[in-house]
């Protein structure tokens, strides 16, 4: 007898073929049939016609810190997430000198807008301090799905070099030597890959650039070589340039780094994955960076470029960030309980007095606070989110054309959008991937043989971004609403979210919906797909809020054969590990 039998469902396997019509029987874990199952299981779920997936593999995640006190895991956990990767963009917090973890906080807070103060209470420092006692003390703990981690490059050379990591001087002959045996020793132990960052606009929060960034090509050669010695790995960047200068001069251009990247992938034969996003100083970037990698991939190298499916954009509301927060009559109300401060607000003098203030700078050159200039300089081009979510919207929609229908200036009508409907309104830019105005881009990237899905964040910017939520989003969007342009069969987005990034990263036991994998599933009806209201939540240690936004259409999760989520609401199972490569 089998465990579990899901009857009468569309099979999309995740290997990039048509649904089928079948049966999927799982036992001890595993799926054991698959088609036509005769039979039973203890317990018997009627799909009737509702779509099996893989679960989704997210390989771009930031829960580093979460991990240490939350064993749900969301946002990936309410959207059919049941692997994720993290230690990604070169940050992270092992390994971790005695007593350093002030500097590792600083980078992460100020690259991945994670609260310092929830990192200082929420991580159990102390439990480790090389990576092989950081993977240890992760298998100890349970979660809602199965985590996997890489050697973050700024935590590794703040541990060998010190002071000289923030410099930004040369590995020595020596610093080379340590670094490259931290990291055999962590990917034989378990560690997925190594990571780095080399974009001047990841600042620790004090204002430095991160270690890393600067970094030559004899120290990552040195870093993917020593995953070759230990016989698997993949090498992970965030390459100069992916921004354009929104954040500075870069020292290199997106395609002489993917130049860069390329080489490493013919020394060494490791797997390479990097950001790749159109942006608005150099829109055709993107299609020269993936013009090498076409080339490369044909001689054989794996290369394999992380996109999005949607815009990157920043959002706004009166409950995370936005472009009033730091004036200096606002601050003096920000304080006050929500129902007191857009009680206060709604004075038609306190508005006037905090439109015409100016702004007090944030004590810390690298806070994500310092985004209110950027949130003001975008007012106008803003959207405002409702719901159901139109991410591909035309311009006549925006906050600008809406403020001057209204005949209000941009930021008296952004003020009354963001006190309107008790603060709980929300707009956001839609940056990069979205130049033109439309999804041209992003169509041809998910299109490109060579791409994958990725750079959801989760985990991270949690009062900026809320991208966590694209494994849905892209089937709603992609496969089932979208009017602006051809959608893509659901096939194909599932494929990118599960084999494709399980074959990345060599998680063999998984990705697909095959006789012998892990039994990890997504039961969807996909009609009733949906995504909720943004909520902040003021869950995090010390109180720190975050961006969230609920899933409806689920009808089951699955991880290892354990149903972890039912009908959108968790059923407290947490079957979920730690993943060693």
């Amino acid at each position: 007898m089998f465990d579990t039998v899901i009857r009468g469902v569309q099979i999309v396997d995740g290997t990039g073929q048509a649904p089928y019509a079948g049966d999927i029987a799982i036992k001890d874990g595993e799926i054991q049939a698959v088609g036509q199952v005769d039979g039973r299981g203890r317990e018997e779920i009627s799909a009737n016609g509702a779509f099996a997936t893989p679960g989704w593999i997210d390989v771009h995640t930031h829960y580093d810190g979460q991990v240490s006190w939350d064993d749900t895991l969301d946002p990936s956990f309410s959207h059919g997430v049941t692997s994720v990767v993290m230690g990604n963009c070169g940050v992270g917090f092992a390994p971790a000198p005695p007593g350093g973890e002030q500097r590792l906080i600083e980078l992460m807070e100020g690259v991945e807008d994670i609260p310092g103060t929830a990192l200082y209470e929420g991580i159990e420092w102390g439990r480790w301090e090389t990576f092989p006692e950081y993977l240890d003390y992760l298998a100890g703990r349970q979660y809602s799905l199965d985590i996997g981690t890489q050697v973050p490059h700024s935590a590794l050379r703040n541990y060998v070099m010190g002071d000289r990591a923030l410099r930004h001087e040369d590995a020595t002959a020596e610093d080379l030597t340590a670094m490259a045996s931290i990291v055999e020793q962590a990917v034989r132990a378990g560690a997925l890959g190594f990571s780095t960052s080399r974009t001047v606009g990841h600042r620790s929060v004090l204002g430095e650039t991160i270690p890393g960034t600067f970094a030559e090509r004899a120290e990552l050669m040195a870093m993917a070589a020593a995953m070759e010695a230990a016989g698997r790995g993949v090498f992970q960047a965030v390459p100069a340039g992916v921004v354009g200068d929104l954040a500075g001069p870069e020292p290199q251009t997106s395609e002489q780094e993917v130049a860069l990247f390329i080489e490493i992938a013919e020394a060494t034969g490791c797997p390479v994955t990097f950001t790749l996003a159109q942006n608005f100083s150099r829109p055709d970037q993107w299609q020269a960076c993936l013009d090498l990698v076409a080339d490369a991939c044909t001689r054989g190298h794996r290369i394999m470029p992380q996109i999005a499916t949607r815009p990157i954009g920043f959002v706004t509301s009166l409950r995370s960030y936005h472009m009033f927060q730091r004036r200096k009559s606002y601050l003096a109300l920000s304080h006050l309980p929500i129902d007191q401060l857009l009680e206060q607000m709604r004075r038609p003098e306190i508005k006037a007095q905090i439109l015409s203030d100016e702004d007090v700078k944030p004590d810390l050159p690298g806070s994500m606070e310092n985004i209110y200039g950027l949130l003001g300089m975008a007012a106008a081009s803003m959207f405002p989110l409702s719901v159901p979510m139109n991410y591909e919207p035309e311009a006549s929609g925006n906050l600008g054309a809406l403020a001057a229908q209204a005949g209000q200036p941009i930021d008296s009508f952004m003020y009354d959008f963001l006190v309107a409907n008790e603060g709980r309104n929300f707009a956001i830019s839609l940056g990069a991937n979205f130049v033109e105005g439309n999804f041209e881009v992003i169509r041809q990237m998910i299109e490109h043989p060579n791409t994958t899905i990725g750079l959801s964040d989760a985990g991270a910017h949690v009062n900026l971004i809320f991208d966590a939520v694209g494994p849905t989003y892209q089937l709603m969007h992609w496969v089932r609403d979208r009017t602006r342009g051809p959608r893509f069969p659901i096939e194909t987005i599932v494929h990118k979210q599960t084999a494709r990034n399980a074959d990345l990263f060599g998680l063999h036991d998984r990705g697909r919906i095959l006789p012998g994998q892990r039994a990890d599933l997504n039961l969807i009806d996909l009609p009733r797909l949906g995504l909720g209201e943004l909520e902040v939540a003021h869950d995090l240690p010390a109180g720190g809020g975050r961006i969230l936004q609920s899933a409806t259409g689920y009808l089951n999760t699955f991880v290892a054969g354990i149903k972890t989520r039912e009908r959108d609401q968790d059923t407290g199972a947490r079957p979920g590990r730690l993943i060693r490569g």
